[in-house]
């Protein structure tokens, strides 16, 4: 009897040392409660040069957070680094939305959760880095509701934390950048000015894998209205699920002139890319 309770006394210290163990305090930060949703930050791989981190959004069932590009609603996250120390810069990535439609209409983000991946840039490279973020973000099933976390988190140098898996796996989602035109099964072709019975509109030539269904998302200036693209329409000989045009309504300043830089992102299933391009504006008649 005194052997068993001296085995149950010791796997409790075992366990309360593991629980208490700094470096694995060092893998998150705590959970911060918001409305139907909870974040915290995630360690990842950690070198000299640079840090990997995670910015964790949890969500209760049925419950939506956002995009950069919200869509037609809804409250894009922002993120505030200025409390960090020993960071020269912060670099929060972006992986893929999903089109999310329901009675509040389009929006483009993340059903049940998020992982943002962030690469992060020590100032001084052999020290450790505080990260610290107050998060602003959305919320959203019938009504978007915002929520704000304060968190923080040291990133010491060399380590290799269980949550790395997470953010490479986030970290694979985010789009690659690639040309227009660029060779390979999955391509933005080519962005051309139409117009379509006054509508002003460009069509934007895409290449993507057979047997999936490839989604748009274009952004433009904060002063141009770019509508959420309609649905592809096939390529002449080519089945529904592979190349073809996208249709997306412009709305321009009247005085808008010169040429514009527009962002546009190509999900195809698991894969996504993401093209830089120009358009004159002068080619889109009002």
């Amino acid at each position: 009897m005194i052997l068993v309770v001296r085995v149950l006394v010791l796997n409790l210290i075992a366990c309360m040392a593991v629980i208490g163990s700094p470096s694995l305090a060092a893998n998150a930060s705590g959970w911060v409660e918001g409305h139907r949703s909870r974040v915290r930050l995630i360690a990842g791989e950690a070198t000299a040069q640079e840090r990997w981190a995670g910015v964790e959004i949890a969500l209760d069932p049925g419950f939506k957070t956002y995009w950069r590009n919200p869509g037609e609603s809804g409250l894009p996250p922002s993120f505030d680094w200025s409390r960090s120390a020993n960071v020269e810069a912060v670099e929060l990535l972006w992986p893929a939305p999903a089109r999310l439609e329901d009675g509040g209409g389009l929006s483009y983000g993340y059903a049940g959760g998020v992982v943002f991946p962030v690469r992060v840039t020590p100032r001084a490279p052999d020290k450790p880095v505080r990260l610290a973020l107050t998060i602003d973000y959305g919320v959203c099933k019938d009504i978007c509701i915002p929520a704000q976390a304060d968190l923080s988190l040291d990133l010491a140098v060399g380590t290799e934390s269980p949550s790395s898996a997470p953010i490479r796996q986030a970290r694979a989602r985010v789009p690659q950048a690639q040309p227009l035109g660029a060779a390979g099964d999955l391509s933005i072709l080519s962005v051309t000015p139409v117009s379509d019975g006054g509508k002003q509109q460009i069509a934007v030539s895409v290449r993507a894998p057979a047997r999936t269904t490839p989604h748009l998302f274009v952004e433009g200036p904060d002063d141009w209205f770019l509508a959420a693209p309609e649905a592809m329409a096939p390529a002449e000989g080519g089945d529904a699920g592979a190349s073809g045009t996208f249709r997306v309504d412009v709305d321009r300043p009247a005085d808008a002139k010169g040429t514009v830089s527009l962002r546009l992102t190509l999900v195809a299933g698991d894969r996504a890319i993401e093209t830089m391009t120009s358009l004159d504006a002068s080619r889109l008649s009002r």
